[in-house]
């Protein structure tokens, strides 16, 4: 029973730190309302987008009703170029942002008029959305479960540690050898298709999920390690408590920047310290 229950356990922690970090992260859609002829209307405003073909946004609209989209390339001291949203059925109307190269990023808001009333919004806080190259399904789809199952062994073994089951070693060692899979073998995999490039983390980069996956990583191997002839379930436990935290860290946050002067692939930490 109580095998089952900890198993139980370890499912819902690793459900509830997947579910914040997919709403958390930097490419979710930002949900908003606004109002039309006194109407209320909800839409979502895309952050990801992809490298082959123009992306669509959509707001819900009656055709009467006018609305523009404003944008600009990210960091970059340019003027906004302004797209009217068009009618595409009796109660949407949409506007498209061009295709832009992998790791791009655009900024843009929209404004809605509504009679002789203009709001602007996300004006002072633009949108940001990230462009990425298609990844095939052979390397994501694997890269996900695994790394999924990685976060539920990793917290398997940490709450077996803390009631001090003897099989949070072996879990331990399975924790390890998924990390390495789907983290340092598939994860770079997954960024080459995605942003043209493997490895962003230290030492060549600051890209978080990198350089949280390498943590993560050496953590395990180090309570691996001092548990294969020693019985130490607090070291285990703490890269447990280490891997939770680093992966609830929302992906791609300060992730793979286009650099629209040179033209090179940076992380968004490098890209901030180079505008001061």
């Amino acid at each position: 029973m109580k095998r089952v229950l900890v198993f139980g356990l370890a499912l819902i922690i690793t459900l509830l730190a997947a579910i914040y970090q997919k709403l958390t992260g930097p490419t979710y859609p930002i949900k908003f309302t606004y109002s039309v002829s006194e109407q209320t209307y909800k839409a979502k405003l895309i952050r990801s987008g992809g490298s082959h073909s123009d992306t669509q946004i959509i707001l819900e609209l009656p055709i009467s009703a006018l609305a523009n989209l404003y944008y600009k390339k990210y960091r970059v001291n340019e003027e906004y170029t302004q797209v009217t949203f068009m009618p595409i059925n009796a109660n949407q109307q949409a506007a498209y942002l061009p295709k832009m190269p992998s790791a791009a990023k655009l900024e843009y808001y929209i404004e809605i008029t509504d009679g002789p009333e203009t709001i602007a919004y996300f004006r002072d806080n633009p949108v940001v959305i990230r462009y990425k190259n298609p990844v095939p399904a052979w390397a994501l789809v694997p890269h996900i479960i695994i790394m999924f199952l990685t976060m539920l062994f990793s917290n398997l073994t940490g709450l077996q540690a803390i009631f001090r089951m003897h099989s949070y070693k072996t879990n331990g060692m399975i924790t390890l050898a998924l990390l390495f899979l789907g983290g340092m073998i598939l994860g770079p995999i997954v960024q080459k298709f995605a942003f043209g490039e493997f490895w962003t983390g230290f030492p060549f980069g600051y890209d978080l999920t990198d350089n949280k996956t390498l943590i993560a990583f050496v953590a395990w191997i180090v309570a691996v390690w001092l548990n294969h002839k020693e019985t130490r379930p607090a070291i285990s436990i703490f890269a447990a408590l280490v891997t939770i935290v680093v992966f609830s860290i929302p992906h791609s946050l300060l992730g793979s920047e286009l650099n629209y002067e040179t033209g090179k692939v940076v992380t968004g930490f490098i890209k901030t310290l180079m505008m001061f």
